[in-house]
């Protein structure tokens, strides 16, 4: 064999390899590129009332898809700061086992333990448009589970909407209250179809001046 046909068999050869070698980083790339997480920054908001200013700051999620990747699953790390500015408590610890106007028993569909409190949380959707639900369905916000700082599993099946209660702090007198959540987990599973959420905080002022009042966030993709 020639000389000059070794050494273009030669050259053929390096450049089949470099191909080679860019297909390969092209792919682990584009691998990437369809995995990564996708980071939500989210609009400030503030809501103020009789007695009480809510303001929702900082907010953001980051979006994972689900490690199974099995279309069912993905996970939201959600972060933000949420403030009760209160001045309607008349006395410091004011309640009773109602909260209705004058304690009477269901005047005013309390959903507290008794005492004054700010409670912030998200609503999830599954195959549902949630745009429009915090003004229809804010009254069934429930306040009474468990407040939670780290991760929270929420199987949501098409067509249903949860309520997922993160974090709050009880308001005892009047004054200026916050409560803080960072990167939290909120794991959502069995949903098939397309999910949302979108955050909410509750201040509930219980007493003879009862109030409440909802502040809800812009809603979001979870994929």
């Amino acid at each position: 064999m020639s000389e000059n046909r070794k050494s273009g068999l030669r050259r053929g050869a390096r450049i089949a390899g470099v191909g080679a070698a860019a297909a390969v980083a092209i792919g682990l790339m584009s691998t990437g590129v369809a995995s990564a997480d996708t980071f939500v920054p989210l609009p400030d908001g503030s809501k103020s009332a009789a007695g009480v200013v809510v303001t929702r700051t900082g907010e953001s999620a980051l979006i994972s898809p689900s490690l199974a990747a099995n279309g069912a699953g993905r996970t939201a790390w959600v972060s933000g700061t949420v403030t009760a500015d209160v001045s309607s408590i008349t006395k410091d610890g004011e309640a009773g086992p109602y909260n209705g106007a004058k304690n009477e028993q269901g005047t005013n569909n309390s959903s507290t333990h008794g005492i004054s409190r700010i409670s912030t949380g998200y609503i999830v959707g599954c195959q549902v448009d949630i745009t429009g639900l915090g003004g229809s369905i804010g009254g069934g916000i429930d306040l009474n589970g468990p407040s939670l700082s780290g991760s929270l599993t929420v199987p949501v099946s098409a067509g249903q909407v949860k309520f997922v209660n993160i974090t709050g702090k009880d308001i005892k007198k009047n004054g200026k209250y916050s409560v803080q959540f960072q990167d939290t987990q909120l794991e959502i599973q069995n949903c098939g179809g397309y999910a949302q959420a979108r955050s909410y905080t509750v201040v509930e002022i219980v007493g003879d001046n009862y109030s409440k009042t909802t502040l809800y966030g812009q809603p979001f993709s979870i994929g």
